[in-house]
């Protein structure tokens, strides 16, 4: 190993790494989102319900899922900025797709595509970061990641919605989202040196040179030699099925709160749809506060467990207060929105949970497996909460989505206790 790789990076050089990154995962989370803004105008033109338009995001994720489980053995066999370059490129044929749509075929071909792009984003992001940026600032880094994936989300409406208004048509907004892919995909082409996961590590950014925190809450037993275990031995990790849960319950709710939070709201307390449609934004805003607060946690307290528990508890709270149908309108949706404080607050102590479950070698496949519950959630989600409203219960959207939630603590705390009794002499 060089000299140069001896020493943690420059911080310049780290914050580039993140920036970039940044920028391309906030762009695949931007694409979640495609559709689901304009489904007033697909009801419209197409006729289509909210079960048929949940089916478009069932669609969506269960592409994805099944292409992220198998997009970390990719990632890990060629490396993980050639395999960004392919994702971007099908963001920008789902697009073009949507906007060329004439029914419910063209709508389900596009989301394909997008869900193609969609997979393998988290073992590439997360296998870049895990090489690429000091071990010193990667909790910072986990943080910047996860409030770039909120804002893409909040950019998602505003963008696609607010462009379909200024044109007067929708098929315009789904241009503008190609033209964005487009200018995403040459950003990354032009820093594809900071990108190369095959370079050597950072001589902090290897797994054993995590902060003393990380590396007490990670003694868990690993093969001495990743190279002499079978490419699907990670798999017997139990720790890694119980976080693919965790993820799984977490995603149910997001699906909840994505797909159908602004129809039920204006069910539940009659507010505007506009009004209505705003707390998804405030959602991802209030997440992407509460992962800045959750990256400085992440160092701070001892049992990532600990923090995601009491965050998420927070937000499930929150969100029974909203199924309820007691607060006035205004005051619901503004509860509503502050319930992405908590989630954004856990998300650093997830990555990091990961990050721990992760032997040598195989990030790309842990973080392909686990993230996959992440979009198995949003396929199952989906179609339950659409047919939810589709017959009549608004208040079962914010009911169902505190239930996962609390589904998916235990989930954490398990994970926790299991922790520390290895760490228990």
């Amino acid at each position: 190993m060089s000299s140069a790789l001896t020493a943690p990076a420059p911080l310049a050089r780290d914050a580039r790494v993140i920036g970039v990154v940044a920028v391309a995962h906030g762009t695949s989370h931007f694409f979640h989102l495609l559709l689901p803004p304009l489904f007033p105008d697909f009801i419209r033109d197409f006729g289509l319900s909210y079960a048929e338009l949940g089916l478009l995001v069932s669609v969506f994720f269960l592409v994805s899922s099944i292409g992220q489980a198998l997009s970390g053995f990719l990632v890990d066999k060629v490396g993980a900025r050639s395999v960004m370059y392919a994702a971007l490129g099908c963001f920008v044929l789902a697009a073009l797709a949507a906007a060329s749509a004439q029914g419910q075929v063209g709508l389900v071909f596009a989301a394909v595509l997008a869900g193609l792009g969609n997979s393998p984003f988290h073992p590439v992001d997360f296998t870049i970061l895990n090489k690429r940026v000091s071990t010193a600032r990667i909790g910072h880094a986990f943080s910047v990641h996860g409030i770039s994936g909120n804002l893409g989300w909040a950019a998602a409406p505003a963008f696609l919605i607010g462009l379909a208004a200024f044109s007067g048509s929708w098929r315009v907004a789904f241009v503008g989202a190609a033209l964005w892919a487009l200018a995403v995909l040459v950003l990354v082409a032009l820093h594809h040196e900071l990108l190369d996961d095959r370079a050597p590590l950072l001589a902090d950014a290897r797994p054993d040179a995590a902060p003393t925190a990380s590396r007490k809450a990670s003694a868990s037993p690993r093969a001495a030699s990743p190279s002499a275990e079978h490419p699907l031995a990670f798999l017997k990790l139990p720790t890694l099925w119980v976080c693919f849960i965790f993820f799984f319950c977490s995603t149910i709710a997001l699906s909840a709160i994505q797909g159908f939070s602004a129809p039920a709201l204006q069910r539940l307390y009659d507010l505007p749809l506009s009004a209505a449609a705003s707390v998804l934004t405030g959602f991802m805003l209030a997440g992407a506060a509460g992962m800045i607060v959750g990256g400085f946690l992440l160092h701070r307290v001892p049992r990532l467990e600990w923090t995601i528990g009491v965050a998420m508890s927070g937000s499930a709270l929150l969100m029974l207060l909203v199924a309820t149908g007691w607060l006035p309108g205004a005051m619901a949706a503004v509860v509503a929105a502050l319930a992405g404080f908590g989630t954004g607050v856990a998300g650093p102590s997830r990555d990091m949970l990961i990050r721990q479950a992760a032997p040598p070698g195989a990030t790309g496949r842990v973080y392909g497996t686990v993230y996959a519950g992440f979009d198995v959630g949003f396929t199952l989600g989906a179609p339950v909460f659409g047919w939810l409203l589709d017959h009549g219960h608004p208040s079962a959207v914010f009911a169902g989505a505190a239930l996962a939630w609390m589904t998916g603590i235990a989930a954490a705390s398990w994970v926790g206790l299991r922790t520390a009794s290895r760490r228990t002499p």
